[in-house]
């Protein structure tokens, strides 16, 4: 079975990880992509330095710009790897991979690998946040990332699909609070978009994963984001983090837990309720202009 992987890392000025994500993933995949969004930085000169073939290519949305990189690089490889800049492979996690993909059976399109986020440099092990698993590899010409524009996963068109429990791929970024709340200001006006096009119905769903509570992680993730967008406004933020912080042990990761959970379990969730909220009233709450303008402004 050809074990072969190619790695695609979505860019924008990332020279303070990008070291990290290729020296991670070099002795693992045969083909390193970095798709860069025209960085002023010095991300490009890095990645090339390091082995990666660079393409630039004009931002969108992230789907869109990954996507490209599927669809229109040339990639040889039989397998394909998801992973962003500010992540890295820690533990077995590639060694396991390269070894089940050598032997899986041909009906075997995506595995799925466990996710960790370290915040202000602890690793958050509670709340729902560990262990999280995530279809990061897929077989080329068997899946791509779905068309969102927040909460991206890969959608496998065919096949099954297998979970790789040793390791982890680390999300672990290193820049201030300042950084993280102005870049979670832009992801809320994304989510906004998002639940909006779930309030509405107004998406393609038939390429998107589908929802289902008793599916693969990602499915339930999606069952449940529906349901929550259908609870009401500004209620769903204290909701969200008394179920993390408190039920699910949120309170157990330190003042770093209470931090983040605060950000991004309240105040994030907060920040895309005010957006929806703001946008309505901006169009007189006539759902016919709100549909007209999310249609026209972000679905074209």
């Amino acid at each position: 079975m050809n074990n072969s992987i190619a790695a695609i890392i979505l860019t924008y000025n990332e020279e303070k990880y990008i070291s990290r994500c290729i020296n991670s993933v070099k002795n693992v995949c045969n083909e390193i992509w970095v798709i860069d969004s025209f960085s002023t930085d010095k991300t490009c000169e890095i990645a090339t330095k390091l082995g990666a073939k660079v393409r630039q290519h004009a931002w969108v949305n992230y789907s869109s710009q990954f996507n490209f990189a599927v669809h229109c690089c040339g990639i040889q490889s039989e397998w394909i790897w998801r992973i962003d800049a500010d992540e890295y492979l820690s533990g077995n996690v590639g060694c396991r991979v390269k070894e089940l993909l050598s032997k899986c059976n041909n009906d075997v399109n995506g595995v799925y690998v466990c996710k960790r986020i370290d915040f202000m440099g602890r690793p958050l092990m509670h709340g729902g946040w560990y262990p999280s698993y995530h279809l990061k590899i897929f077989r080329k010409g068997h899946g791509e990332c779905e068309s969102r524009w927040m909460d991206e996963h890969i959608r496998l068109f065919d096949g099954t699909s297998l979970v790789v429990y040793d390791g982890d791929q680390v999300d672990a970024n290193l820049s201030d609070l300042t950084w993280w709340t102005n870049k979670h200001n832009g992801y809320a006006t994304r989510e906004m978009v998002d639940m909006l096009v779930t309030e509405y119905g107004i998406g393609n769903t038939d390429m998107e994963i589908k929802a289902s509570f008793f599916g693969k992680e990602d499915q339930r993730k999606r069952w449940l984001k529906q349901k929550y967008a259908k609870a009401p406004l500004f209620v769903r933020p204290f909701v969200n983090f008394f179920y993390r912080y408190v039920l699910r042990g949120g309170f157990l990761d330190g003042k770093e837990g209470f931090v983040w959970h605060v950000l991004q379990g309240f105040w994030y969730r907060m920040l895309v309720d005010a957006k929806i909220y703001e946008l309505k009233k901006r169009f007189g709450f006539d759902d016919d202009k709100i549909k007209e303008y999310i249609k026209t402004t972000y679905l074209k």
